[in-house]
């Protein structure tokens, strides 16, 4: 894996450094223009730029010539640009390292609170909330290489998110599309790291997270991925929220929530047959990293136990307490208000992590 290429937001005019991470593009002042350079290894990338974060549409940057350094001619409105990696793995977007804010103090939960300062390493997530079809793809190749599950999940339609996924199934099914796509798997079942975890329900899973494969956010990673680059923002993409943004449960009259626009009720788009109410994946508008469905639709499995307050054992990649008797969900769902699917919002979920229902879903990462 590369472990050269980050992004980095720059604002002209201005020029200031909007989200530092581990810097690969610099900056440099020169009369009207400003000069973007970055390493000669950095490969497979492209500069990009856009005017609004927010409601991002990146372009690429046609008045350079791309080489390791280029002069851009200062404009306004001021412009944001990043060092776009053009080859990442498939159906996947680099989330660059940094520190963000996490939790909010928006709507007074203490669950989101105390807002904490924590750095996270650069990774890569999964664009989409894992379909019913690459569930079934990767459980038939697991269940004939001897893993065994709870659940078999289930979705509404091959292009739909997979549900009834128990935390123990989702990190079982990590390893296995690991292993399947030829990745060292992240998760086994002793503190040597021998022995893969394909079976079972245990809660002494040790991570390694130095390998390549595929794995669960932990919880500071999934909020940093949620925001795309925003901050103290409520939503991916700003503080109100509607059916036309995401799926999720309206409630604009005795629910106190002025944020959020509504309708009332299941969105209609999505409520038809039975129920999950659920949306095909990538039904709605990315955020900033280009991630789809960071809020509603499916609730989605992290790494962490369930516990307070943020920052657990350290700020700096946090990983959650060392235990527990939940595991965290983010995300929001179809079933739920609002509240549930802001960047903030998180949800011990009332069933054991062997425990799959309607709404629990998942999506992977792959650390640099």
């Amino acid at each position: 894996m590369k472990t050269s290429l980050r992004w980095l937001f720059i604002v002209l005019a201005l020029i200031t450094v909007v989200r530092p991470v581990q810097a690969q593009l610099g900056i440099a002042p020169e009369g009207n223009q400003t000069v973007l350079f970055w390493p000669t290894t950095v490969t497979n990338s492209v500069l990009q730029s856009t005017t609004n974060l927010a409601s991002p549409n990146w372009v690429t940057v046609s008045n350079g010539v791309p080489m390791t350094a280029i002069s851009v001619t200062n404009t306004s409105p001021a412009m944001f640009f990043r060092l776009y990696d053009t080859n990442p793995p498939a159906c996947m977007a680099l989330i660059p390292a940094g520190s963000f804010i996490m939790g909010d103090t928006l709507d007074g939960e203490s669950d989101a609170l105390p807002v904490t300062n924590v750095f996270v390493s650069a990774f890569y997530m999964d664009t989409n909330l894992v379909s019913y079809s690459q569930w079934q793809g990767v459980y038939n190749w697991a269940t004939n290489a001897g893993y065994g599950f709870d659940n078999a999940g289930a979705g509404k339609a091959s292009n739909h998110p997979v549900y009834d996924v128990g935390w123990y199934d989702a990190v079982k099914w990590c390893n296995a599309r690991s292993q399947q796509a030829g990745l060292t798997p992240v998760y086994y079942t002793d503190a040597g790291m021998t022995q893969v975890y394909t079976n079972g329900d245990t809660d002494a899973v040790y991570p390694n997270w130095a390998a390549n494969g595929y794995r669960l956010p932990t919880e500071a990673e999934w909020e940093k991925a949620a925001r795309g680059g925003l901050s103290g923002q409520r939503f991916p993409w700003g503080d109100t929220i509607s059916e036309s943004q995401a799926n999720y449960y309206g409630c604009i009259f005795g629910c106190g929530f002025g944020y959020d626009s509504g309708p009332s009720g299941w969105n209609a788009t999505y409520e038809t047959g039975e129920t999950p109410y659920t949306s095909p994946v990538g039904s709605f508008a990315p955020n900033g990293y280009g991630l789809f469905d960071m809020a509603g639709n499916e609730l989605e499995w992290c790494w962490d136990w369930y516990g307070t307050p943020y920052g657990q054992p350290t700020t700096n990649n946090p990983t959650g307490p060392a235990s527990g008797s939940s595991r965290m969900m983010r995300g929001g769902d179809w079933y739920d208000y609002a509240s549930t699917a802001s960047c903030a919002a998180r949800y011990p979920v009332g069933v054991g992590p062997n425990g799959g229902f309607y709404k629990t879903s998942l999506r992977c990462v792959i650390g640099l």
